[in-house]
């Protein structure tokens, strides 16, 4: 009752405001368990694909989501709350992890939909980053549930990260059709298999956004370039107090 009345209030506003295109919504199953595995551009993500389904979509977000202070921080708690997403903690370790295929698991087995970011984080730079292979193959191998691929365009041109103000832009969402692993069922142990299920479903999403594909973390990337920004920082200053020293 509370999703859908949050759906009404904000996914109607949403889709009226901005006005999101959608191609490849019947691959969507009317009923039944299914995993919607996305690209992640944008906090606004998980806002714009729930708005344009029929059907309740079930993401597990970030604990911080639930916990940032200030107005906004309440605002995005009492939303993700109302619409019934699942806090994990992602700080690390291998109990996380456990938490997140665990809640996928227990959403699969009502017959609903799950959704995952497999990059694990936002794109630093709007490029398509490797898929983490822990939580989708498992999830997929364990629950034996289609893996539907989700591309969203252009979401981090509605919201920066960063900005908390969105710009009026109209993002798109392409769904591709469901992918079988069936061939693998009992075979989560195998690490070679969960990679090869990951990037199997990166591939997808890639043809589906067009975005380049960068094969790092994007953990990794975003670790780059902040140690990047630092090092120019620390050469701006350096820069700055040699020229006071080549000043007579």
């Amino acid at each position: 009752m509370i999703y859908g009345a949050m759906k009404f209030s904000i996914g109607g506003s949403l889709k009226l405001a901005f006005r999101p295109w959608v191609e490849g919504i019947e691959n969507i199953p009317a009923e039944g368990p299914a995993i919607l595995a996305s690209n992640h551009l944008s906090f606004s993500d998980s806002f714009f694909l729930p708005a344009v389904l029929d059907r309740k979509v079930t993401f597990i977000a970030k604990a911080e989501y639930f916990t940032s202070p200030g107005v906004k921080g309440k605002l995005t708690a009492a939303f993700f709350k109302g619409v019934g997403q699942l806090p994990v903690d992602r700080s690390g370790g291998r109990g996380a992890g456990e938490a997140a295929v665990r809640s996928g698991i227990e959403v699969l087995e009502r017959g609903e939909l799950f959704g995952i970011y497999p990059e694990g984080t936002r794109s630093p730079d709007g490029r398509l980053y490797r898929g983490k292979p822990g939580g989708l193959a498992r999830v997929a191998l364990a629950t034996g549930a289609p893996v539907i691929p989700v591309a969203m365009i252009d979401t981090e041109k509605v919201q920066p990260p960063g900005k908390i103000v969105p710009k009026m832009i109209r993002p798109g969402i392409r769904i591709g059709k469901p992918l079988d692993f069936a061939r693998y069922q009992g075979m989560e142990g195998d690490r070679f298999i969960l990679r090869s299920v990951t990037d199997e479903v990166m591939y997808e999403i890639m043809k589906l956004s067009g975005q380049e594909y960068v094969d790092i973390y994007a953990t990794a990337a975003k670790r780059q370039i902040a140690e990047q920004a630092k090092a120019a920082e620390a050469k701006k200053k350096a820069d700055a107090e040699q020229q006071k020293t080549d000043t007579p």
